[in-house]
């Protein structure tokens, strides 16, 4: 008979704040995860009223009630989206040293991109905002050099083949035209590594500048670069209905 009180091991995983659904299970693949001891698998359940769960050196609790947070973070050019960094470099988590509650990004901007960056504890959260499924839109400020024609922009707009699969359908508007420099905004609705920088390198075009403005319904407004806060309950709520998630917070 089945035990009620069993849940899959990534999903425990997720709402103690380790990570997404997807993260944990690579965590899991990669030895990581220990159930009383002995290395878990893929697809295994637990009881998180009895058993122990740990992540490297650290213990897993079933904590139902702790506080769930969430944060906008102002991404500046030079940071990682990582907790930590093998390599040494400056990462996310900088920006948030008073921050007490353990978060990690959801999603990522890649180095050398800035803008709204978001991070949490909730891997439910989490979960639904980086599913594919959950269609949100996110809009980026693109500048590119040298410029652009009607062919590059229907290209863009209409999807490119990157790694051997086309590119879904955007939205691209050229917001200034200038001496060989164009700034574009895209509007995508996936989040494939690069995905911007790849679409624009295909078409023969230098990104000097990248910057996600929105995500669903939350916009970076004028948050300075560098900073956070933290998100309001009616915020998140939107978010999750943007994403498709019927549910409230």
């Amino acid at each position: 008979m089945a035990n009620n009180n069993e849940v899959r091991l990534q999903k425990f995983m997720a709402e103690q704040g380790v990570a997404s659904r997807r993260k944990s299970e690579d965590l899991i693949r990669a030895g990581k995860v220990k159930v009383n001891g002995h290395v878990a698998q893929i697809g295994q359940k637990i009881n998180p009223r009895k058993d122990l769960v740990t992540v490297g050196k650290q213990k897993l609790t079933n904590v139902k009630n702790r506080k769930m947070v969430y944060i906008m973070l102002h991404k500046p050019r030079g940071y990682v989206t990582t907790v930590s960094d093998e390599l040494g470099r400056k990462t996310v988590m900088d920006l948030i040293p008073d921050v007490t509650e353990r978060v990690y990004p959801v999603g990522r901007l890649d180095k050398d991109s800035e803008g709204l960056l978001l991070l949490t504890n909730d891997g439910s959260f989490t979960n639904c905002m980086t599913h594919p499924s959950h269609n949100y839109a996110k809009v980026y400020r693109v500048t590119v050099r040298p410029s652009v024609n009607d062919e590059i922009l229907y290209n863009l707009r209409n999807g490119i083949e990157i790694d051997g699969r086309m590119t879904a359908p955007a939205e691209v508007t050229v917001i200034t035209t200038e001496e060989n420099r164009v700034v574009l905004e895209f509007i995508l609705h996936e989040g494939r590594n690069r995905e911007i920088r790849k679409m624009c390198e295909f078409q023969g075009l230098e990104v000097a500048r990248l910057k996600r403005i929105s995500i669903g319904s939350l916009k970076l407004g004028m948050l300075p670069q560098g900073k956070y806060r933290e998100l309001s309950d009616q915020e998140v709520k939107k978010l999750l209905r943007s994403a498709g998630h019927t549910s409230e917070k």
